[in-house]
């Protein structure tokens, strides 16, 4: 196709502008600039120049996790006589997926854990818990950031203000919440207030206070064992803020080390171009590349790893604070009942 030769130098000069654009914000500051919480634009808009892109990112992320969970629980839902027997059938690719997860997230973990009583009772908690952290790391896997702030160098000018950081304040969204400390300190903060609320319904405080020194059995055991108790509720009462402390230090660090990685793979490419020109760039751009979405594959499967890992902790340590006698009951009357129907069959 023969283009206007008026036509022509505004196409290149539109994609020598678009180059230049993704260069310069690819390829300036530091890998840790593309990852770091940022002010986001929306504060201005409501006077508050303070508001940060992982607030943002939260309240976002929230409204779209409901939706979702809403969306799915409507599809998986048992539907009306008229549809037969297809209104036992799940509908749509979303809320399968959804069901499943559920499922396994049930079954296959939480009611082993805790026995099928405690699992049951925290399950909405369990559930909003994993699908929220999920719905922030995949967030972070997209470049809402990276993408506005390119938008506004190629078409936006350089009227506005410049945030702390030295970056334009035109991200009004974006980023990964869950590399924010603060972010995963509140979601550490959420599980110490679960992991307490059960202590305190299943234990009560005179039972709490018998786990904290080691359990009733080394309360009244010999004389002599009283000697450790002091240790052990030193240890104890550390322990109930490392392990929240523990579970948000891990989600920040692996979702902060992986898109620090991406990021600077990323810029590698600009950074060639910059350098040495397109000769340069064109095969350190494609092993980069290569590369990047390998790492991106990657990501993804942290991103679901990192919400099961925070929510499977969590019930572990809500299931430290339970009645194991009452867990091994069930498990016995279960495994009672199971081997009675297999007897009965066998008559």
């Amino acid at each position: 196709m023969n283009l206007p030769l008026a036509f022509e130098p505004q196409l290149l000069t539109g994609l020598h502008s678009s180059i230049a654009g993704l260069t310069t914000v690819l390829g300036e500051g530091t890998p840790l600039d593309h990852v770091l919480d940022r002010h986001s634009a929306f504060g201005e808009l409501f006077g508050y120049n303070g508001l940060k892109l992982s607030v943002v990112s939260l309240v976002v992320g929230g409204l779209v996790t409901a939706f979702v969970l809403f969306f799915a629980a409507k599809r998986i839902r048992t539907g009306s006589s008229a549809e037969g027997t297809d209104r036992y059938l799940t509908k749509g690719r979303t809320a399968q997926l959804v069901e499943v997860m559920v499922q396994g997230l049930r079954e296959g973990v939480l009611e082993p854990l805790l026995g099928k009583k405690t699992s049951d009772y925290y399950l909405p908690f369990f559930l909003s818990l994993f699908f929220f952290i999920l719905t922030l790391n995949l967030f972070g896997l997209i470049p809402f950031g990276d993408g506005q702030e390119m938008y506004h160098k190629l078409f936006g000018g350089h009227a506005e203000g410049h945030s702390d950081q030295g970056h334009a304040k035109v991200i009004f969204f974006g980023g990964t919440a869950t590399a924010s400390l603060s972010v995963t300190a509140g979601l550490g903060v959420i599980s110490f207030g679960a992991i307490m609320y059960q202590s305190m319904r299943d234990l009560g405080p005179k039972g709490f206070l018998e786990h904290m020194c080691g359990g009733k059995e080394l309360l009244t055991g010999p004389k002599p064992l009283l000697l450790v108790v002091p240790i052990i509720f030193v240890v104890e009462i550390l322990g109930l803020f490392i392990k929240p402390g523990a579970l948000a230090i891990r989600l920040f660090a692996n979702m902060l080390a992986g898109h620090t990685l991406l990021a600077t793979i990323f810029m590698f490419t600009a950074m060639a171009l910059k350098s040495g020109g397109w000769g340069l760039a064109a095969p350190i751009g494609i092993v980069s590349a290569v590369f990047a979405l390998a790492i991106s594959f990657l990501e993804l499967f942290v991103a679901f790893l990192q919400a099961f890992v925070f929510m499977f902790l969590t019930a572990v340590f809500i299931g430290m604070m339970t009645h194991h006698g009452d867990h091994e009951h069930e498990n016995e009357d279960e495994h009672a009942h199971g081997n009675t129907h297999a007897h009965s069959h066998a008559h």
